[in-house]
């Protein structure tokens, strides 16, 4: 039977009887498509949309907007949806129901999570699922091995997948509890960076897609890992740039001089910039925004190359921790009084050196700080 928008095929009390899934045959796609939609969502096509929100005691028009923001493309009342996607429904308007969240925040946790999750999936067969099913005999199809491997990997990864989230959702929430009040829960004061390749526009005109995929992974995957070795944040990638966030000016400092150090000692990568700014932030689905963001991009695209430049808030931020002297002239009477009275010199990790003024458009006049580390031969006084 067919169902529209009016309601028709719903029995008296409002519920529909679902029809049998089509087989492979009848709907043209390929079996084996079908086979692993079945087996990944461990429920058989049974419902169009309207079936599947009637179901869920949803409204057609609350659904829709659920499923968009999953990321899911509209598909009319063609019969691909599952008892999956109709519980799913039934929680999130539930949590509405319950009062536990706006009919708004619902949408969006439902376009966060589908979002993330989404560059995941891509990933996970992109870079993952494809190296792992090349057939391992000759005259063997990916076909005839995708299914098994699949059917093998999935529960682990969905293990996997729960376990990372419970951890980092822990992380989040004692982030939060440790703010000093509701208004820092949204508008927090953190230390943000960007880190840029430099000529990255010349290297996809010169470089085979092959091989410019593989930088960009080792870039993602190399500033991934020192920014949460050094208790920062990454908050997103954008293949020649990430973003990240930190608490503190100085796990910020150490995090962006830690890149460029690396990126220098490794004759694949071109050469790096990075921008550091500290101030109010906006935080909204996993993302930072705000001037304090602004600057920091701004201040990435003037840096030298191989250098870190930081805005004066973060400048003073470092000096007023004692990571960084407020010039070599203080610091070297601090020095020299330390010495004179035989107390122990001061140490400071990092030294500024301040740069030139310049207008920037909607930020006003900036002065940037180039930040290098204590005993570097760039330090000057």
């Amino acid at each position: 039977m067919s169902v529209d928008d009016t309601g028709s095929g719903a029995d008296g009390d409002g519920r529909v009887d679902p029809e049998p899934a089509p087989d492979a045959a009848d709907s043209g796609e390929d079996p084996l498509a079908l086979r692993l939609e079945g087996l990944i969502l461990g429920a058989e096509r049974r419902y169009t949309p309207f079936q599947a929100a009637r179901s869920a005691g949803v409204s057609m028009e609350l659904a829709s907007r659920f499923w968009r923001a999953m990321g899911f493309a509209d598909i009319g009342q063609a019969k691909a949806l599952t008892e999956a996607d109709v519980l799913a429904l039934r929680r999130l308007a539930g949590l509405v129901e319950a009062g536990l969240l706006s009919e708004a925040m619902a949408v969006q946790v439902a376009r966060s999570t589908g979002q993330t999750t989404a560059r995941l999936a891509e990933w996970q067969i992109d870079s993952f699922l494809e190296g792992l099913t090349e057939p391992p005999e000759p005259g063997m199809t990916r076909t005839e091995v995708t299914y098994p491997i699949v059917e093998l990997l999935l529960p682990e990864l969905q293990e996997f997948l729960v376990y990372v989230w419970r951890r980092q959702l822990a992380a989040s929430a004692g982030r939060v509890v440790q703010a000093a009040d509701d208004e820092e829960m949204v508008d927090r004061r953190l230390a943000v960076g960007f880190a840029d390749l430099v000529g990255f526009t010349r290297l996809t005109r010169r470089m085979e897609e092959e091989e410019l995929g593989e930088l960009v992974e080792a870039f993602e995957t190399t500033a991934a890992d020192l920014v949460a070795a050094r208790g920062g944040r990454l908050i997103k990638t954008l293949g020649d740039e990430v973003l990240y966030a930190a608490d503190d000016a100085g796990t910020a400092a150490e995090i962006a001089l830690l890149l460029v150090e690396t990126m220098a000692n490794d004759e694949t990568m071109p050469e790096l910039r990075v921008g550091l700014a500290f101030g109010t932030v906006t935080t909204r689905m996993g993302d930072v925004f705000g001037s304090t963001v602004n600057l920091a991009s701004r201040l990435t695209s003037i840096a030298p190359r191989d250098a870190v430049l930081v805005d004066s808030a973060l400048a003073e931020e470092l000096i007023r921790t004692q990571d960084a002297p407020a010039s070599e002239a203080v610091a070297a009477e601090e020095a020299a009084a330390a010495e004179k009275a035989g107390e122990e010199l001061p140490s400071y990790r990092f030294a500024l050196q301040p740069m030139w003024q310049r207008p920037v458009r909607g930020l006003g006049v900036v002065e940037p700080w180039l930040l290098t580390r204590r005993g570097d031969e760039n330090d000057r006084s």
